[in-house]
Parts: structure tokens; sequence; C-alpha cells
């Protein structure tokens, strides 16, 4: 509903939910409050993600396609505006913290030739979210691991070794 309607009212949003508005205000003191979890739980799933995809054992192919087939599952699971998500401090925080680590897994992509050596360094990183959050919205017609197929193709073949 949020994502639709990111000013939804906590009553609109009991009313989709099937309860009381009551029931929302004893758990949530306040729509800040429940927007805060909203998108702790939706970072909870992204830090799952990163970790799952395993961008510093598996094998660069494999971990590059578990990676975006799991984030396009977010998603599309968490569709909600990214936007306060930027400006909280402690989302921020954990934000800059998965950055690092999918720079570094692209960094490993680009040493292990996966990736071209000779674009911007900062290109692959910030091109592969763009085109997950494409694939996330735009292709709903394919599983969340189709989508990954067609985000993987699209940055190799674009990006990739020759």
């Amino acid at each position: 509903m949020l994502a639709v309607d990111p000013g939804a009212s906590i009553a609109a949003i009991a009313a989709e939910a099937g309860v009381d508005r009551r029931t929302v205000y004893r758990r949530f003191a306040s729509r800040e409050e429940l927007l805060a979890a909203i998108y702790e739980a939706r970072y909870d799933a992204v830090e799952r993600a990163v970790e799952n995809a395993r961008l510093r054992e598996a094998p660069v192919a494999v971990a590059l396609h578990r990676y975006v087939e799991e984030i396009i599952d977010v998603n599309r699971k968490w569709p909600v505006e990214l936007t306060r998500l930027k400006a909280d401090d402690a989302i921020r925080a954990r934000r800059d913290a998965l950055v690092r680590k999918v720079d570094d897994f692209l960094r490993r992509a680009t040493e292990e030739g996966l990736l071209r050596d000779d674009l911007p360094p900062a290109w692959a990183s910030s091109l592969l979210p763009q085109l997950m959050h494409l694939a996330s919205h735009q292709l709903p017609e394919l599983s969340a691991a189709q989508a990954a197929d067609t985000v993987v193709d699209t940055l190799l073949r674009g990006l990739g070794a020759q």
C-alpha cells in the first residue's frame, strides 16, 4: 500500500490489513514508527540477500546471480519508496556497509575477468542497482530467477570481458 501511496494513513493501512486502527497503534505509537519498522525489515532482508549470495566465497558468476535474484525478490516484497531510507542515519550506515561489500565483490569480478577493466571503477556499482530496480518493477511477469537472468545477461554483455 505504501508503495502505491506513500502518504497512506494508519487507518487505511489497518483497513487494508483487515485489522482495527487501534491494533496498529498498539504495536506502533506513530506512523513514523510504523515506517521505521518497515524500512528496518526491508534492510534486514537486503542484508540476508547479501549474506546468502556469499559474495566473497562463491564463484563470481554464481554469487552475482544469487545476489541479483535475491535483491529482485526483496524489491518485489518490500516495494517502498527509498528516499526516506537514504535520509535515515541508521539505515544509511547499514546501506554504506552493504555498498562496500558489493563494491568489493564487483572489484573481485573485474579482477577475475568477468567484468571489463577498462570502464570507470564505479560504473558497474552504479549500473547494477538500476538494472535490479528496473527488473523488479518492469518485468513482473518473470520470476525473480528469470529477471535475474535478464539483469546478469545485460550486465555481462554490456560490461563483460571480451
